[in-house]
């Protein structure tokens, strides 16, 4: 009789959990070590900060509304990490419990205070600006924590991990676009915070992506079926569930979507990008020995950019940024 998936997933976990410590020393950098919000920001403790607040407030007023609505979803975003730590530590074959747990488990808690300092050192810069509501966004970030998420992976390793690898590569073109686009602007303190903030997220990228690599070597059938049902399913953004005061769960996103792909800090065809990248990174092409029902997961796989490709084109995203409370046109760039 064949082993429930359930076991069979949990064994491979367990089988890797020798090499998580090389990834640890590989992927990730030691507190000591790693840059802090306070390097990118002004220095309370000097007698310039006042001064420094001063040009960063002046900076920031030659931004557009959309970067600002982008900026902002951005950070609500990495402020509600809280979320994604404890959704992952339910994972299967991570045990937080037991002990001092397992591998698995510290590899969760030291990417968690990775990616911790991002919603930091952006909620101080957006604070520091002036130019938007804080109370208001800390109410959203407040919801988005409140309400949860389901991105459709339920405890399972292998999807967590796929949705993981897509998800961190996705956030480094985010940040990285918005740095680039602050350059242009002249906003080089801004640039600087978020251009290190995408190689933090290209770092976890790799790491994740590095994980499925593993499984697909020791069971490729059961990954691919993971991989394509949570193309079926689609990668759905952390921020899916983000709304504004007194809104319902999910009300806001889309108009935040609609502004990030407008400036080109995330667009539709990042998305089929990301996929085409996985899909060549993990070689799904050339996979061999694959149960009947992995082969054909495989086959949708490698026509799933295409097709999207031909629905991407036809959609058409609105020329006007809808109005949010995060952000007083009267006070922004134009």
């Amino acid at each position: 009789m064949s082993k429930p998936l359930k076991n069979i997933r949990i064994e491979v976990m367990q089988s890797l959990e020798s090499k998580v410590q090389s990834f640890m020393d590989e992927y990730l950098i030691p507190v000591d070590k790693i840059w802090q919000p306070t390097d990118f920001l002004p220095n309370s403790q000097e007698d310039t900060f006042f001064e420094e607040v001063r040009e960063l407030r002046e900076l920031a007023k030659e931004l557009p509304y959309d970067f600002w609505v982008a900026l902002v979803g951005d950070t609500i975003t990495e402020e509600a990490l809280p979320t994604y730590e404890s959704w992952l530590m339910d994972v299967e074959g991570i045990n937080q419990v037991e002990g001092k747990g397992n591998i698995w488990s510290k590899w969760i808690r030291q990417w968690t205070g990775e990616e911790n300092r991002h919603g930091d050192v952006l909620n101080k810069y957006l604070y520091l600006s002036g130019r938007v509501n804080m109370r208001q966004i800390e109410i959203t970030t407040h919801h988005l924590i409140t309400d949860g998420f389901d991105i459709g992976t339920d405890r399972d390793p292998y999807k967590n991990f796929i949705y993981t690898s897509f998800q961190e590569l996705a956030t480094y073109i985010s940040h990285n676009r918005v740095a680039k686009l602050a350059r242009g602007y002249g906003n080089t303190a801004l640039s600087k915070m978020c251009r290190i903030i995408s190689g933090d997220e290209m770092r976890h990228h790799k790491a994740y992506s590095t994980f499925v690599t593993e499984i697909f070597k020791v069971d490729a059938s059961n990954m691919m079926i993971a991989f394509k049902e949570m193309m079926v399913h689609k990668i759905v953004m952390p921020a899916m569930f983000l709304r504004e005061q007194g809104e319902s769960i999910g009300s806001a996103f889309e108009d935040f979507s609609n502004s990030a792909q407008r400036i080109g800090v995330y667009t539709a065809q990042d998305y089929i990008d990301i996929m085409q990248k996985l899909i060549d990174q993990w070689d799904i092409a050339s996979m061999s020995h694959l149960t009947e029902e992995a082969e054909k997961a495989r086959d949708y796989l490698m026509k799933l950019p295409a097709r999207m490709e031909r629905v991407s084109q036809r959609v058409k995203i609105p020329a006007e940024s809808a109005k949010f409370s995060w952000v007083n046109p009267a006070i922004v760039g134009g």
